[in-house]
């Protein structure tokens, strides 16, 4: 495959991409985000393998980011487990889509809606990553 820039209109926002090992989890933290963050910023889920099982797969993550490249100056992908970070990199690497895409240390729903929110304000890729780790310590009780 080969690699591509995203786009350098200054005008396009930050993506998030949620990696999720479900394709139902995945799709209700982006309903999530969205709803927080408005229908503005570009915010996309994939989950779960084609036949519909668990896992995830580079082939829909390297989708995925085609999609993203016109419509966003860089990509946050979340993902929600171990293996969904080994997926996220690979696919990162064989697609060859270079450093307007990061994988995001941060929880997933949380990080998803801070992210989406940051990244609405017009937020570069190093902020919204930023923002995604951050979210890790937010307190759910006093």
């Amino acid at each position: 495959m080969s690699g591509f820039a995203f786009c350098r209109d200054r005008s396009l926002k930050t993506g998030i991409l949620i990696v999720s090992h479900s394709k139902l989890a995945a799709d209700g933290i982006k309903e999530i985000a969205l709803q927080m963050a408005g229908e503005d910023v570009v915010v996309e889920a994939v989950g779960g393998f084609e036949d519909g099982s668990l896992g995830t797969s580079a082939l829909k993550i390297i989708e995925a980011l085609d999609s993203m490249r016109e419509r966003c100056s860089g990509v946050a992908i979340i993902p929600d487990l171990g293996s969904a970070v080994l997926t996220s990199r690979s696919a990162i690497d064989m697609a060859q889509f270079g450093a307007k895409v990061a994988v995001a240390d941060g929880p997933i729903l949380e990080g998803a809606v801070l992210g989406a929110v940051e990244a609405s304000l017009g937020s570069p890729l190093s902020r919204v990553l930023q923002v995604i780790h951050e979210a890790a310590q937010l307190r759910k009780v006093g």
